[in-house]
């Protein structure tokens, strides 16, 4: 094995262990029975053995649950009552539970989910035309301390479980009314997703992959893995075990050209500098021009948004498949930063398209609605102490 490759190893065994300290309760109620959802099929068969039942059966739920987006075994009309009362004496389909829903005048819409234990996370759904990405998150709070970011102000928790990110979809399916799994790509409106929510999912590694396998599976959600990407600041060792296994589109928040300003905004960036950042991001299994890596660069008046800035980031990315999505800052209560001027950010997109890069400049959505990542649970909460 290549030095290289052994260290990445070793580290990942690192973060494992530390992963597991923040692991999610036991996917079981108080009165004993037990959530299907986020179960792999091999899981549900096994549970199907256990109750005195074929295998087979798991094919049934599989369909019901992830097709159907049924959530009450009555409902299940290939299943006789007997067993769909067994069923329902042993197991549940559950969802988060909704804190808060809602929709901007952009059409943006957002929730607060709960879950059994009373912990929250965000969800924002983002409109494009008749489609758009359900943007989910992986961790309770945040351990990475972003300077930027407001769920950086947030400990970490714990992580989410496979059902609780897969129910961020599911639930989310059930506010727009999309049941069953439409037929094909076309069609959807919820058609892509974005791993870009509250958390580092790469250090939530082994949940938010078996999720993103039951999203993918095709005879349930059947999202293809080109219409999901995810986000990471950086977790290196982690980036390469993602584009070997889930081979999902990758998304890199930079937001600096030089060490010393992103150990500055990203802290992360100590442990895992750009040199080695970008370095993974050329080895990314998939990565080409028709799969591009997406660059997020969050535009910080008078700290990353110069044009010399502009440049540096021009020869950074040479020979990389990139593109770059240049993010105006949205302002959060007692942030130290503000928002690049329109003609700071318009200049700094003229160089990155004058050298190839596509640059597109997004449009604000949901701030109406606090739909910064973190705004909203830090309000709920908020109130509650009020």
């Amino acid at each position: 094995m290549a030095p290289e490759a052994l260290l990445n190893a070793e580290e990942r065994e690192r973060i494992r262990a530390k992963s597991a300290l923040f692991d999610p309760p036991a996917a079981r109620l108080a009165d004993g029975r037990r959530e299907l959802v986020g179960m792999r099929r091999e899981e549900i068969a096994a549970e199907m053995l256990a109750i005195g039942e074929k295998p087979f059966r798991a094919k049934q739920l599989w369909h019901w649950i992830y097709h159907q987006g049924v959530t009450d075994f009555a409902a299940m009309n290939t299943i006789a009552k007997p067993l769909q009362a067994k069923l329902s004496e042993q197991f549940v389909i559950g969802r988060p539970g909704v804190t808060t829903e809602q929709t901007s005048s952009d059409g943006t819409r957002k929730w607060l989910f709960n879950f059994r234990d009373q912990q929250q996370v965000e969800t924002v759904y983002i409109p494009d035309h008749d489609r758009g990405a359900l943007c989910i998150s992986t961790q309770v709070g945040c351990t990475l301390s972003c300077t930027f970011c407001h769920t950086g102000t947030q400990k970490l928790v714990r992580n989410l479980s496979v059902a609780e990110i897969v129910g961020q979809f599911m639930a989310a399916r059930d506010s727009y009314g999309e049941w069953p799994t439409p037929k094909g790509e076309e069609g959807r409106r919820l058609s892509n997703i974005v791993v870009m929510g509250m958390g580092e999912p790469l250090y939530n590694y082994e949940n938010i992959a078996a999720a993103l396998t039951i999203i993918m599976d095709h005879e349930g959600i059947a999202l293809s893995r080109r219409r999901i990407t995810l986000s990471t600041s950086g977790v290196v060792p982690m980036m390469d075990l993602c584009g070997q296994e889930l081979g999902v589109n990758l998304a890199v928040s930079l937001h600096a050209t030089n060490d010393a300003l992103r150990n500055e905004i990203v802290p992360l960036n100590r442990k895992y500098p750009i040199a080695e950042l970008l370095a993974a991001c050329r080895r990314y299994p998939g990565a080409s021009n028709a799969r591009r890596i997406t660059f997020e660069y969050v535009m910080l008046r008078g700290v990353n948004d110069s044009i010399a800035e502009a440049h540096e980031l021009v020869r950074l990315l040479a020979d990389i498949p990139a593109k770059v999505n240049l993010i105006p800052f949205n302002p959060w209560p007692g942030s130290p930063y503000k928002t690049s001027t329109p003609e700071a950010v318009r200049a700094f997109a003229e160089v990155l398209n004058d050298a190839g890069y596509s640059s597109p400049i997004r449009r604000p959505r949901g701030r109406d609605i606090l739909a910064a990542c973190g705004q909203l649970k830090t309000a709920t909460e908020r109130a509650k102490r009020a």
